[in-house]
């Protein structure tokens, strides 16, 4: 398997010098809960940096004082009604949904045992999962997290970028992958839902229907809670304007760069939101260096 070349990352879109509002990218970020309310924020931090426009919204009611809050230091955000979600998603670029939902209460494999389960929560989010990807199907989706857990591999849009750690693999299609054929067996499912896979771990492994690339790179920092959602509103930020399978593997080699740089200076003692406001950084040194 190959790995993957940062000189790639010069195909990435940049802005023109003489852009005007919306050029460059809208995106929607759909999650969070009453437990995981944190996590849909650091995609958005890491998004609004990159994009024009960054519209927000849960199904949570009770975000809406955390959210008040988090403009008083975070105001590069649209905050959006949830019974007004479909025309954000209509008129964005991208759409991220998944990070911050309630999963189920225990984590089953097969349809059957996901489709009886009571844990209300996880219902609720089977059910937006469904509706949205269901209903804007030509959609530029990233899909994450709890969506992942609860969701049916059918529902998968073609074109959209998933980005499961092995857990949420396995409980989305049901197996585990195989250590010696991980490539082979990513290629057969990005072929049959013609989507791309970023396969989370110390190896990263990024599938379209067409290729697999191997991102190398990272430190155990990147273990800590968040990390994952900072993957995700990157990748997001990037699908608004690039290739999904570009923006996966940028996305991927980006995250894990700019963990190495923290990592040379703090060691392991880091968290999500360093690294948010570590990728833009990054992001401007490996798109401009001539090295690279």
């Amino acid at each position: 398997m190959k790995v993957f070349d940062p000189t790639e990352l010069k195909k990435l879109y940049k802005p023109l010098l003489k852009s005007s509002g919306e050029d460059n990218g809208q995106v929607t970020i759909i999650g969070g809960s009453k437990l995981f309310h944190g996590a849909p924020l650091l995609s958005l931090k890491v998004a609004s940096r990159l994009t024009d426009m960054v519209f927000f919204t849960s199904p949570e009611k009770s975000l809406n004082s955390v959210v008040s809050r988090l403009k008083a230091s975070l105001s590069s955000f649209i905050w959006v009604p949830w019974e007004e979600v479909d025309a954000y998603i209509e008129k964005s670029d991208a759409v991220l949904i998944g990070p911050g939902f309630m999963r189920f209460g225990s984590e089953k494999t097969s349809e059957e045992q996901r489709g009886q389960e009571n844990h209300v929560e996880g219902k609720v989010t089977r059910e937006i999962t469904k509706v949205l990807l269901e209903k804007f199907p030509n959609k530029r989706w990233v899909i994450d997290a709890g969506s992942l857990q609860v969701m049916d591999a059918e529902w998968i849009p073609e074109g959209a970028v998933l980005t499961p750690n092995r857990k949420e693999f396995e409980l989305l299609f049901g197996k585990e992958l195989e250590i010696r054929d991980q490539s082979s067996d990513l290629q057969r499912l990005t072929s049959k839902y013609k989507c791309t896979i970023i396969l989370k771990g110390p190896e990263t492994i990024v599938c379209s229907p067409d290729e697999c690339i191997l991102v190398i790179g990272g430190n155990p920092g990147m273990t800590k809670g968040g990390t994952g959602d900072v993957l995700a509103g990157l990748t997001a930020a990037l699908l608004a304007k690039n290739d999904p399978f570009l923006a996966a593997c940028a996305a991927s080699y980006i995250e894990k760069y700019a963990a190495d740089e923290l990592f040379k200076k703090v060691g392991t003692n880091y968290n999500a939101d360093d690294l948010a406001d570590k990728i833009p950084e990054v992001l401007n040194q490996l798109t401009n260096n001539s090295k690279v």
